[in-house]
Parts: C-alpha cells; structure tokens; sequence
C-alpha cells in the first residue's frame, strides 16, 4: 500500500481478505468512531491511521494494552 491517508472499501477488502460489502460496513463502523470523538469523515473512506489503530494484528505500534 502506497502511503494513503484514506484507504478506500477496495484497500480494506484486499488487506483483510473480506467482501467488498463487508468492507464498505467496516468503514462505516470506523466512521461512526470518529464522528462519535468529533471528527469530520469522508463517506466510503477511512483514516488509514485509525484502520490500522483499530484493526488487531495490523499496528505497527510495538506498545500492546
């Protein structure tokens, strides 16, 4: 992955393995997060910062808990 700043439904079907629709939900759940702490998002994409936060095993932070 190329440094994206947002990580479009396809990104997150082929970096989880899951389905287009599946993914599209995913990142409706994040949305939800962010919007939630007052963040503005964009419909149909995801922080990649905060997929990747959210998402067990994908961190590239070594600090766990």
């Amino acid at each position: 992955m190329e440094n994206k700043r947002f990580l479009a439904a396809q990104d997150v079907m082929e970096m989880l393995g899951v389905s287009l629709s599946y993914s599209y939900k995913l990142i409706r759940r994040l949305n939800a997060e962010l919007e939630a702490d007052g963040f503005v998002t964009i419909k149909g994409r995801v922080s990649t910062q905060y997929f990747l936060k959210r998402i067990y095993g994908l961190s590239t932070d070594k600090e766990v808990g």
